[in-house]
C-alpha cells in the first residue's frame, strides 16, 4: 500500500495564480500555498495593493511570489497574465478564482448597472481566466482550478440578489468545468466561504444583521478569520484531492448545515 502522508499536501515546484490575492481570502489562501512550497502569482486591479502582498509573501516564504497587475473582466489583460506566468515559470499548475464584489441592496434600490459589474466580476472573470489557463493544464495534463463561491451560492439572503446569483453560477460553473476537465486530469473544484471578516464585511460587520443573522447563522457564533481558509485552499490545491470532481467544500462554522 502507497501511504505517502505529508507529501500529499507538498507544492514544491508548482506554480499558482490567485484573483483578488493581493487581500483578504485571496492573501491568505496564497501564503497557506507559499507555506506549502508554492509559487504564486497575484493578480490585482490596484498595482500597490498587489506589490505589497507580493512583498510580504516573499519575506515570509521561501517561493517566489510575484505580482502582476490585470482586471479579470479584461479577456485581453487575462490572456497577457498568462503568456507571462508560462514565460516566466514555464507553468501554471494551480488557479484560484478570488476575485470577486458584493453590491448589497433591494432590488428596486439597486440598477442594472449594479447587477452587471457584480456578475462581470464573480462570473465573467472567473470563466475568463480559467479558460485562459485551460489549455497550459491541457498540455501538463494535470491542473487544478478553485473557484472561490460562498455560502450565498447555496442558500439565499435577502437583498443580495446581484451577490447570491453570481455565486450560485460559480457553483454551477465549478460542477460542469469540472465534469468537462476530469479527463485531463484537472481537478475543478470549489470553497463556499461562510462570514469571513474580510475587507467586503468590514461596513456590515457591526450591523444588527449581521450580528442577528449572518454570524447568529453559524454554530460557532462568530466571523471566521482569515487564516480558517488556509486549509481548504491547501487541500484543494494539492493532490490530496486528486479523486475530487465538481464538489464543494463549505468552510461556514455550519450556517448550511444549520
Amino acid at each position: 500500500m502507497d501511504l505517502p502522508g505529508i507529501k500529499l499536501f507538498d507544492l514544491t515546484g508548482r506554480v499558482a495564480i490567485i484573483t483578488g490575492g493581493s487581500k483578504g481570502l485571496g492573501l491568505a489562501m496564497a501564503a497557506g500555498l507559499a507555506s506549502a512550497g508554492c509559487t504564486t502569482v497575484i493578480v490585482n486591479r490596484n498595482q500597490e495593493e498587489g506589490e505589497m502582498a507580493a512583498k510580504e509573501l516573499n519575506e515570509n516564504y521561501a517561493p517566489e511570489s510575484i505580482f502582476i497587475a490585470a482586471d479579470v473582466t479584461n479577456e485581453i489583460q487575462i490572456n497577457t497574465v498568462v503568456d507571462q506566468v508560462i514565460a516566466k515559470f514555464n507553468r501554471i499548475d494551480i488557479l484560484i478564482n478570488s476575485a470577486g464584489i458584493n453590491i448589497r441592496g433591494a432590488i428596486d434600490e439597486l440598477t442594472y448597472d449594479d447587477f452587471q459589474k457584480v456578475m462581470r466580476v464573480n462570473v465573467d472573470g472567473t470563466w475568463l481566466i480559467s479558460k485562459a489557463v485551460v489549455p497550459h493544464m491541457k498540455k501538463n495534463k494535470s491542473g487544478k482550478i478553485i473557484n472561490i463561491a460562498s455560502t450565498l451560492g447555496l442558500v439565499g439572503l435577502a437583498n443580495r440578489t446581484p451577490y447570491t446569483s453570481s455565486k450560485g453560477a460559480v457553483v454551477q460553473m465549478t460542477r460542469a468545468l469540472g465534469l468537462e476537465l476530469a479527463q485531463y486530469n484537472i481537478n475543478v473544484n470549489g470553497i463556499c466561504p461562510g462570514p469571513f471578516l474580510t475587507e467586503m464585511n468590514i461596513p456590515i460587520a457591526e450591523s444588527p444583521e449581521a450580528k442577528s443573522f449572518i454570524v447568529g447563522a453559524t454554530a460557532m457564533g462568530r466571523w471566521g478569520e482569515l487564516k480558517e481558509i488556509q486549509g481548504a485552499a491547501l487541500f484543494l490545491a494539492s493532490d490530496a484531492s486528486s479523486y475530487m470532481v465538481g464538489s464543494m467544500v463549505t468552510v461556514d462554522a455550519g450556517w448550511v448545515a444549520k
